[in-house]
């Protein structure tokens, strides 16, 4: 684990890393990344957005997503990051918790939180000093059922029975922009788009026309602006795939294999890293970053720290 760690003030851009193996980056330019050195930075937020149902091809070189192209070129790219399984929700549950495919068996419906389809597992949420998620279109604080294009299956903080804050800290995506304008971005932050902003039910235009209105208000933030937010994007899974595949290795199956875009101050222009990271990685690198202790295969998977020069 990197010496480099997070702190209570920073926030972070999903991304993972295990090595540099294939890595490249350019000088740094104008834009949101390669303004810091990894010196001058202090990560003490970590913010993850995450979309939906995309292969990697489907979105990397995609004539419809020209903002997504334009973060990747500008800032990092991991060009070899993959799920864990299929469908959704195991890959929601599995990146905040690390349990194991076993362990997520019970989530391979797509359930609601209830029953059988919860767990009593830790998760990231209860590891760090102060945390929300932040859900498009959810009605109400920590909503359990579908509700429009709320998903509750997109929102996996319901799913942790061990959660004591779930309907303190798990609320409607208006408050983002509030906690960024007040300083009160929490250490770690998950933001779900909607059904369609997140091209789950809408198309990859429609997706790349959401994160083009809303993720320049959180690198105009002051917590970005200074060198504590780092920000991940990633897709929950690649297009089609069979249920309870194993994809976190896969190398070969192209519904396993997923962008994910490292957004940082001190990330180098254009960095690219073909290293095998998955949504595992995802938690490690974030772990690093706030000084948490990984769970589960979490703690086994390779950080994205030295990759993208966080």
């Amino acid at each position: 684990m990197s010496s480099k760690l997070f702190s209570a003030g920073a926030v972070v851009v999903c991304l993972f890393v295990v090595g540099l193996v294939g890595s490249s980056a350019s000088p740094a330019a104008s834009g949101p990344c390669g303004t810091a050195s990894v010196s001058s930075v202090h990560y003490t937020h970590v913010l993850w957005i995450w979309m939906e149902n995309h292969s990697y091809d489907k979105i990397i070189g995609s004539s419809s997503a020209p903002y997504i192209n334009s973060l990747a070129a500008a800032c990092g790219l991991a060009s070899n990051y993959h799920n864990i399984t299929h469908p959704s929700l195991p890959n929601y549950v599995g990146a905040t918790s690390g349990l194991s495919l076993s362990g997520l068996s019970p989530f391979s419906g797509d359930c609601g939180p209830g029953g059988s389809c919860n767990t009593k597992a830790p998760s990231i949420f209860g590891e760090t000093s102060s945390w929300k998620a932040y859900e498009e279109t959810m009605p109400k604080n920590c909503y359990t059922a579908n509700s429009g294009n709320y998903y509750v299956r997109h929102d996996p903080p319901p799913y942790f029975t061990s959660l004591s804050n779930c309907s303190t800290n798990d609320v409607p995506y208006t408050q983002l922009a509030s906690d960024l304008s007040s300083g009160k971005l929490p250490a770690f932050s998950f933001v779900s788009p909607n059904a369609v902003d997140d091209m789950h039910n809408g198309t990859v235009a429609q997706g790349d026309t959401w994160l083009s209105k809303n993720v320049p208000t959180i690198l105009n933030s002051s917590a970005y602006k200074t060198g504590t937010l780092a920000v991940f994007i990633t897709w929950d899974e690649g297009t089609g795939g069979t249920t309870g595949a194993n994809c976190a290795a896969s190398t070969t199956d192209n519904s396993c294999h997923v962008a994910t875009l490292v957004i940082s101050p001190s990330t180098k222009t254009g960095t690219n890293s073909s290293a095998l990271f998955n949504h595992y990685s995802l938690f490690m690198t974030t772990a690093s970053l706030l000084k948490l202790s990984p769970l589960g295969l979490a703690a086994k998977a390779p950080s994205q720290v030295t990759a993208f020069n966080l």
